[in-house]
């Protein structure tokens, strides 16, 4: 009984017409209204305000809503969690990912993942450009750093930590920096961005920096500060062998940039596939 003019509330206020939420439900409009003028006597609430042209919610009618599609949306997971376990994954996921932390990192992960679920078809582009995943058609984007569309959803799949380092060679050379703006007087190696990231006195600080050399290029970066050309700024999947090899020295620890969170990105959509919703906690997973 308590459930009873639920869902045709919700279809009304969604379509904002009660003829449109009978078509999609599959009843009557009269057994629409019927339902929802039952509802409203129950709540002892009016939902909706009607006139001849327009029906729109007022604003118990909105607040009502908002818990009653949540849900909905509850009970429709709660639908797919079981269908699920008995659905075996398939069809195309379209994806992105930065260049090189998607070379390095992501793809070779997907890979495996293929290998998993051999029904699954991967479209995958790198990029750095931010892609308009709707517009563009794309199920699935991997981030680095802070999110700025807070209409998608996100899924936390790991974190990555900056260093600042040099090679033995340089440091012998050229000493250790004991502050950021020592660095001003030494060779620093630069990539696309010209600002280095920092922590200052439990802040996070940007300092533009200037440099001889400029690549565009992760590998060839940690290549040039190998071969002790300078000090350079970089994630930590390019240069942490080299740290522990010894190769490289991390400088400049105590001014060290909080770690960059990684993230999973996706249309706000409660349909979202299974396929989807495994790649992501596979990467989640295996991105310890």
């Amino acid at each position: 009984m308590q459930w009873e003019g639920i869902t045709e509330f919700v279809y009304v206020a969604e379509n904002e017409s009660f003829t449109q939420a009978a078509k999609r439900i599959g009843i009557s409009t009269a057994q629409v209204s019927r339902q929802v003028s039952a509802l409203e006597k129950r709540l002892r609430i009016q939902l909706f305000y009607r006139t001849t042209r327009k029906v729109t919610l007022t604003e118990e009618g909105r607040i009502f809503y908002q818990h009653c599609r949540s849900v909905l949306d509850g009970l429709d997971a709660a639908k797919r969690a079981i269908t699920n376990l008995q659905t075996k994954p398939q069809g195309k996921i379209k994806m992105t990912a930065p260049v090189a932390f998607g070379e390095k990192q992501i793809l070779p992960l997907v890979s495996n993942f293929a290998l998993k679920y051999g029904d699954v078809e991967v479209d995958a582009y790198l990029t750095n450009r931010q892609i308009d995943l709707v517009d563009e058609g794309y199920d699935l984007a991997i981030r680095i750093g802070k999110l700025s569309d807070s209409t998608m959803m996100a899924k936390k799949l790991s974190k990555r930590t900056n260093y600042v380092c040099a090679s033995p060679k340089y440091v012998d050379i050229h000493g250790i920096p004991h502050s950021i703006s020592e660095l001003t007087k030494h060779s620093c190696l630069l990539g696309t961005p010209d600002h280095w990231h920092f922590s200052k006195q439990g802040k996070e600080i940007s300092v533009r920096m200037t440099g001889r050399l400029r690549y565009n290029n992760g590998y060839s970066l940690t290549d040039a500060a190998l071969k002790g050309l300078g000090i350079v700024q970089l994630p930590d999947y390019y240069v942490e062998p080299y740290l522990k090899s010894g190769e490289l020295i991390s400088v400049l620890d105590h001014n060290r940039a909080p770690d960059e969170r990684i993230w999973a990105i996706y249309p706000h959509n409660r349909h979202l596939s299974p396929k989807v919703r495994l790649l992501v906690d596979y990467l989640a997973e295996q991105l310890v």
